[in-house]
């Protein structure tokens, strides 16, 4: 893999007001990946932990990287847990940006982040040198540039926020060093309070903006789902407004669902067909 594979604008986020747009994929669908970088999303969102192929299946996940690069978009890979040797294999494969579910404190979060660097915080990181995709083969190991600083300065970890006692400890979460992003699940953060579905609940919303505060006080960028949180054009204005850098348009299931309702009920309105 070449130095400008390497590189990633979704790292340098929090150096910048940009907001990267992205979309999910639901079905492990190369075509799918593929065609939202086409059609101009910065990202596209996998999730491992309640679907798709395993982590570590690393000849799936290559495919999904090589889709993703051929259509000038980046991968976004929820993992089903902040396991180290997890986030090693995904990482070789090529991905350069992972999200870590149901965090709880600090220590998970910079664990996390320790892993998926070579360096980090002055001392040595735990990522590991690998003769795969993302170093070219070994390749990139002989190349007159840093291969293990250019990789550190490109990887980035970010973490989904889905119950209280994450909250609680947001303000430490937050002051983690390289944190790439946040994610505040409405969903399973209401579920962890048996508030499950109910979005618009007060204490839901309460818990999402001590999040969304904290994280735009220390300059982490935060990561939502527009059509959930923000419904609308004017939902994704106000997204943007409160700090989201990432927003997520939806899925397959849903822009499927949306075409085919609209069709069927112009089709079924008198005199159109």
């Amino acid at each position: 893999m070449s130095e400008s594979n390497q590189q990633n604008e979704l790292a340098r986020a929090a150096e910048s007001e940009q907001v990267f747009v992205g979309a999910s994929v639901e079905t492990a669908s190369e075509q799918l990946v593929e065609l939202y970088g086409m059609l101009g999303l910065d990202w596209v969102w996998i999730d491992l932990e309640h679907k798709n192929p395993s982590p570590r299946d690393g000849a799936t996940m290559e495919r999904l990287a090589r889709a993703a690069e051929c259509g000038g978009a980046e991968l976004v890979v929820r993992l089903p847990d902040g396991d180290p040797a997890t986030i090693r294999k995904v990482l070789d494969t090529g991905v350069r940006n992972v999200a870590i579910p149901r965090v709880e404190t600090a220590a998970e979060v910079e664990r996390a982040v320790r892993t998926s660097r070579f360096e980090y915080d002055g001392d040595p990181g735990r990522r590991g040198l690998a003769q795969g995709r993302t170093s070219g083969y070994g390749a990139a190991f002989d190349g007159e540039k840093s291969y293990h600083g250019i990789e550190d300065a490109n990887v980035q970890v970010g973490v989904l926020v889905e119950n209280r006692t994450a909250v609680d400890n947001i303000e430490d979460i937050a002051a983690i060093t390289d944190l790439g992003f946040v994610f505040p699940g409405p969903g399973d953060l209401g579920v962890s309070i048996g508030k499950t579905l109910e979005y618009e609940d007060p204490e839901v919303r309460t818990l999402l903006e001590r999040v969304r505060k904290t994280c735009v006080q220390h300059d982490v960028p935060l990561m939502g789902v527009h059509g959930s949180n923000f419904a609308g054009p004017e939902g994704l204005c106000e997204a943007v407004e409160q700090g989201y850098q990432f927003i997520n348009l939806g899925n397959e299931f849903g822009f499927i669902t949306k075409m085919i309702e609209e069709r069927l009920e112009w089709i079924e309105k008198p005199g159109n067909v």
